[in-house]
């Protein structure tokens, strides 16, 4: 259990776990740097490495708009659930801060709370070789093997790193996808979605 190895014996253990952020609305780069900040800023988090940011094709119905993503790495002494507590602030205060600002365009408030748009989406890739099922957090992130968006930063920051599941590395699971949406360098992406 990811709780009971946690804490032992009332000194902190420290965990390395990643952290996908991802953008699609807005000021994409603002916000995604905005959310890393805020990580650095709590108390039980310390930012280790962030990658590159990452232009990424959306995935999933009712998306269009490319989102900007990109990872980082932490050292930890909260639990899975208090970091997901973390993660869930943020979000709600990036929001909010977007809310206030867009207050009398109720189109874009309406596109936005209808999930089409994301103003931040921040995920729990990975918490050490925790796994972890449960009603509100399932780690590994259950979609990090099958999505470039999240496996690309991986690669740049941690490449050699073990899927606690699947026993195969970062390298080995992005080398192994059938069908990769595409993932570009921020600022590479041509208008016609080619590399510029």
């Amino acid at each position: 259990m990811a709780d009971s190895e946690h804490n032992l014996k009332g000194n902190p253990r420290f965990v390395s776990a990643y952290i996908g952020i991802g953008s699609n609305e807005g000021d994409r780069v603002g916000f995604v740097q905005q959310c890393m900040q805020f990580l650095k800023d709590v108390p039980g988090i310390t930012v280790k490495e962030s990658s590159s940011l990452y232009e990424t094709e959306p995935m999933g119905v009712g998306y269009s708009a490319w989102f900007v993503n990109a990872v980082a790495a932490v050292e930890t002494s909260l639990s899975p659930e208090q970091l997901l507590v973390v993660c869930k602030e943020i979000e709600k205060r990036l929001l909010d801060f977007y809310a206030t600002q867009n207050i009398k365009n109720e189109l874009i408030m309406e596109t936005v709370v209808q999930g089409r748009r994301r103003i931040i989406d921040i995920d729990i890739l990975f918490y050490g070789n925790a796994i972890l099922d449960s009603d509100d957090l399932r780690i590994p992130h259950p979609t990090v093997a099958q999505r470039s968006y999240a496996l690309v930063p991986l690669l740049e920051i941690a490449p050699n790193f073990i899927h606690p599941r699947l026993q195969k590395s970062i390298a080995q699971i992005h080398d192994g996808l059938s069908r990769p949406e595409q993932v570009f360098l921020y600022g590479t992406r041509g208008a016609n979605g080619q590399m510029s």
